[in-house]
């Protein structure tokens, strides 16, 4: 714990310093990641293969590309979101102009998940980066590979007083994190454990953004283009075995359409991952048997569609569909973060948010209908983090739309400008004029008063 407070306070010395302020700073380390990871591409892939049996191209994708992408967005705009904003003022305070400067926060601590081990500890830091912060880095010890190679990338790049990478197991090292003054705590993860950092944050009233979890909905009314829908749900679902934070969580189905869509769906699993997933270069494997076990278990009640193979040596869990499941089983009771998808039907789509209500506040939602007044009815009517229409997973490419949760699924908000609002202050000025003095402010007041409300009303 000594080492630690000590790299802490050298950390916020050299921040204190004022070093990472300027735009030049802020572009210069951006660039230096990115280089870094180019340089180190290969030894990423070959780590989330040992991790998590990805393939060179869901890894290049779902996780480096995508920290590229963040990276790139970020330079592009970098400059313009530096800027102090202009806002109106209003004719009481006259004469005076009013802007928003975007302050850094100081010293920020990313804790990362194991699911998107490299993704999800790099793309927070860019963030953390244009906002002018430094950074604590810990990355999840359940993917020991990756983290490794985050290490290099970090330590090799950057200053330590800057960014400096704590391993360790997050049981023990967290706590221990949790005990210094953070300007603010970004963590991805479940909701217990988000729970948890959330109470440790409040002993030094540390500001945290949580992306957690939930049960994610995927409506499929009668209207949909189920082949399309097929696919677009097969692809979301199973990519990376299941284990996404925003991966649909189970179907609700209108009851005339169920049997031709998990037709569809057997068809498409099986155009991904050939007639024997396990043998498929593409197909990604649980994380540990501690995974394995909590997911393999939801495959012992309701009716297996098709999968429903596992293997406990090898990690794996094929892609499976199963009904006759009840609203209170245990599968329907906690997000399954795994290749199993339950399918439930509904006759009415007025009673889909009942339903969806019953495991509140989900992450993401995915609603496939061709009728605009469904889809309306369904975004208008159902709290969730964000979403798509008419296909899955794909809001998160689009840096334009901030990604979130409400509620028992987080709050904080992130990627493209996000990212950078979440680790700035807005630092509202207001600058009032010398050359003249309006008196109305100053007493005795007397008829003043009238004047006053006659602008304030």
């Amino acid at each position: 714990m000594n080492n630690i407070k000590e790299s802490f306070d050298r950390m916020n010395a050299f921040f204190l310093e004022g070093n990472t302020r300027t735009y030049d700073f802020r572009k210069k380390q951006l660039i230096k990641l990115k280089n870094a990871i180019k340089k180190r591409e290969q030894e990423i892939i070959q780590a989330l293969f040992l991790d998590l049996h990805k393939s060179s191209m869901e890894t290049y994708t779902t996780e480096i590309g995508f920290v590229y992408e963040e990276i790139n967005n970020t330079l592009k705009n970098l400059k313009e979101w530096m800027q102090p904003e202009t806002v109106s003022t209003p004719l009481i305070a006259q004469p005076s102009s009013s802007k928003i400067y975007k302050d850094p926060l100081g010293i920020t601590l990313i804790i990362a998940p194991w699911n998107y081990p490299f993704q999800l500890t790099l793309s927070p830091l860019v963030g953390s980066i244009a906002g002018g912060n430094c950074s604590f880095l810990k990355p999840s010890e359940e993917t020991q590979h990756t983290s490794d190679v985050i290490v290099q990338i970090i330590s090799e790049t950057f200053d330590e007083n800057f960014i400096k990478v704590i391993t360790g197991e997050g049981a023990t090292v967290v706590p221990q994190l949790m005990k210094l003054p953070f300007d603010h705590v970004f963590f991805t993860g479940s909701v217990a454990v988000g729970k948890r950092i959330m109470a440790m944050a409040a002993e030094h009233l540390t500001p945290v953004t949580l992306e957690l979890g939930g049960k994610s909905p995927c409506i499929i009314d009668e209207t949909a283009s189920l082949s399309i829908a097929a696919k677009r749900i097969a692809w979301g679902k199973f990519i990376n075995a299941g284990q996404t934070c925003v991966a649909p969580d189970y179907i609700l189905i209108h009851t005339s359409v169920k049997e031709k869509f998990c037709r569809l769906l057997k068809e498409a699993v099986q155009q991904f991952y050939g007639e024997d997933p396990k043998k498929s270069a593409d197909y990604t494997r649980m994380v540990n048997l501690k995974r394995f076990d909590a997911v393999a278990k939801y495959l012992e009640k309701g009716n297996i569609i098709f999968g429903g193979k596992k293997e406990r040596d090898t990690l794996y869990i094929a892609p499976t569909l199963i009904d006759g499941i009840g609203h209170e089983d245990e599968i329907m009771q906690e997000e399954i973060f795994g290749p199993v998808l339950p399918v439930i039907t509904y006759d009415n789509l007025s009673d889909v948010p009942s339903v969806v209500n019953r495991y509140a506040y989900p992450l993401a939602l995915y609603i496939f209908t061709d009728n605009r007044k469904n889809e309306k009815f369904i975004i208008e009517n159902i709290r969730f983090g964000s979403g798509c229409v008419n296909d899955t997973l794909m809001h998160l490419s689009n840096p334009a739309i901030p990604f979130g949760g409400v509620g028992t699924s987080g709050f904080g908000s992130y990627h493209g400008k996000f990212s950078f609002d979440n680790f700035t202050h807005a630092k509202g000025m207001l600058k009032t004029t010398t050359w003249i003095d309006v008196p109305f402010r100053y007493p005795p007041f007397g008829k003043k008063e009238k004047i006053v409300r006659m602008f304030m009303r």
